[in-house]
């Protein structure tokens, strides 16, 4: 019997039945979702996995599952499960520490997604498979390669537009993980596509270099979301940075006692208790 594409499938599932989870329990939402404060102040790292399972809305969700399973039954069957699993879940936590390092001054950042081990799973494909054809229901089939260029651009403008909280910065650290990790385990086939792999490996590396280097480049205006408000909403959005910071001490000194701060957080208390009389 061929299994081929079962994992892809139990995969898919999860995503599934932990995002319409969400959907309904926003306390489940919270508790998953991926948080850069819970991560660094209260070592939740399990949320590097957890978040990778769910989505922000119904769209979100189902375009990543289809995304998912137009790529991973040729992986899976070529390179096997194991393999597969090692690029899936490795695109996803790399593709999350990258978030977490991008914002790790921004404890309030969140996000979602699976997107970070779907384009893991996309570039490893691309890269062993240039040539094969993507299509949705047998309609409209483009080059992998294509649609692997086109799904980098969605993340691109994510990224730069910031609509919404879908971990867009964690795409293309997985995309490059993926690569990575394809070319390891698979290295005569990666040799064999190399100009295809360095034409889309290039500009990811170059995006990832503006992104850590010069994020002030990608803060833009667009029509549908305004990035830079006047004084008060800079003023508000502030406030609640630093009333989210001071939850957070407060909770790890409920949690862990006060001796468990840094000497960052101590100052950030006193601050805050000075502001506060």
């Amino acid at each position: 019997m061929n299994n081929t594409g079962m994992i892809s499938l139990a995969i898919a599932l999860a995503n599934f039945i932990f995002s319409i989870k969400g959907f309904k329990d926003r306390a489940f939402f919270d508790k998953y979702a991926f948080r850069v404060e819970r991560i660094l102040l209260f070592k939740e790292y399990r949320r590097l996995v957890t978040s990778g399972f769910l989505h922000v809305n119904w769209q979100h969700l189902i375009f990543n599952m289809l995304s998912l399973l137009a790529f991973s039954w040729l992986l899976e069957a070529d390179l096997g499960a194991g393999a597969f699993l090692l690029i899936y879940f490795g695109s996803l936590i790399g593709g999350d520490l990258l978030s977490l390092f991008i914002h790790r001054h921004a404890g309030d950042y969140s996000s979602v997604g699976a997107s970070g081990a779907i384009c893991g799973v996309i570039f490893a494909c691309i890269a062993l498979f240039p040539g094969m054809e993507v299509s949705f229901f047998g309609l409209l089939a483009i080059p992998g390669w294509l649609y692997g260029i086109l799904y980098t651009g969605y993340a691109i403008y994510g990224i730069t537009s910031r609509r919404d909280n879908i971990g867009h910065d964690a795409h293309l650290g997985g995309a490059l993980v993926g690569m990575g990790l394809a070319a390891i385990i698979a290295p005569q086939a990666m040799l064999a596509n190399l100009a295809t792999c360095i034409t889309i490996m290039v500009p990811c590396i170059f995006f990832m270099y503006i992104i850590i280097s010069k994020p002030h480049v990608l803060l833009v205006d667009n029509f549908f979301h305004k990035q830079h408000g006047d004084i008060d909403d800079r003023y508000v959005f502030e406030r609640a940075n630093r009333q989210k910071e001071l939850d957070a001490i407060l909770e790890k000194i409920h949690q862990k006692g006060i001796n468990s701060l840094s000497k960052a957080e101590r100052e950030k208390l006193e601050r805050y208790s000075q502001q506060i009389n």
